[in-house]
């Protein structure tokens, strides 16, 4: 997902949307011979992602600066630790610098989102009343595809260092049956398990199937048309727990919609397989990074 190429290619463009004819400040005002270092130091808690990134920026605007990373994706860090060190030709380390911070402070707001998700929902899962979940071990946070455009590799990897799970790619990866799909089939005389044996017929074996419900009354049909998995779209917590004990393991459940923190331990005890979360991209607060000289 997160590619070699995919990196190199998204920083080139990065670095010259932000200087497309050069760097006017730092070739007016740093002697071309200047090196010196500078340490990337976080200024409030958080789980890093991006480390392999922010290196890589810097050495794309010039491969003599050396980037010394102390800390991985997907460890945490506290305020004011230092996470790597930054060495070489000073004008270019400041060219570079706002490409690497937007890219790690973005990555490490959605790796720390993430977590704080995980470890709700299995906060959650834990409870006495809690019904587990039938397909995996514990209810996983999964992201969507509301991501930044042209960024959705980045952020999708955040999401993993942060201890959750990738929802599809991409609308090649899978199919996603939403109300207005089954609009359009309705109007065809084509009801929902009619419309999931409808696709089945026309897609390879091994594509998955996804229905998303939004009442009770459907999830018979979703289950009669042999779908995959069931979505339950912004149902209440206690009509989420019945459909659960509804479709009893026979095909994977996902609750999605208005999954706030606040309430993701309540929608993981009522042992939903699958809890997807669009904030963790698209309303996702950077982690605060600087970059100090010394």
């Amino acid at each position: 997902m997160l590619t070699e190429h995919i990196i190199r290619t998204t920083i080139e463009a990065a670095l010259a949307e932000d200087a497309p004819a050069g760097d006017i400040t730092c070739e007016s005002t740093i002697p071309v011979d200047a090196v010196g270092m500078a340490a990337l130091t976080a200024r409030e808690p958080g789980v890093m992602s991006g480390i392999g990134v922010f290196a890589a920026t810097f050495v794309t605007q010039n491969p003599n600066i050396r980037v010394d990373a102390s800390i991985k994706d997907g460890e945490r860090f506290e305020a004011g630790q230092r996470l790597a060190e930054v060495s070489g030709p000073v004008r270019d380390i400041l060219t570079a610098e706002r490409v690497a911070l937007n890219m790690t402070q973005r990555m490490s707001g959605i790796a720390t989102m993430t977590s704080a998700f995980v470890a709700e929902a299995a906060r959650g899962n834990a409870r006495p009343d809690a019904v587990s979940p039938r397909r995996y071990a514990r209810t996983r946070i999964v992201d969507t595809r509301k991501t930044t455009p042209l960024l959705r590799p980045f952020e999708k990897y955040a999401v993993v260092c942060g201890g959750g799970f990738n929802h599809r790619y991409g609308l090649s990866d899978a199919v996603m049956v939403k109300d207005n799909h089954l609009a359009t089939l309705a109007e065809q005389g084509i009801d929902l398990a009619g419309a999931i044996r409808h696709i089945r017929e026309r897609v390879s074996h091994t594509t998955h199937i996804e229905v998303e419900v939004d009442r009770l009354d459907q999830i018979p049909m979703a289950l009669d048309g042999g779908a995959d998995t069931i979505m339950l779209d912004n149902f209440s917590i206690d009509d989420t727990r019945t459909g659960v004990a509804r479709i009893d393991g026979r095909a994977i459940v996902e609750a999605s919609g208005n999954m706030t923190l606040d309430r993701v331990a309540d929608v993981a005890a009522t042992g939903v397989d699958i809890i997807s979360v669009g904030a963790l991209t698209h309303s996702v607060r950077s982690i605060d990074l600087g970059l100090d000289y010394e």
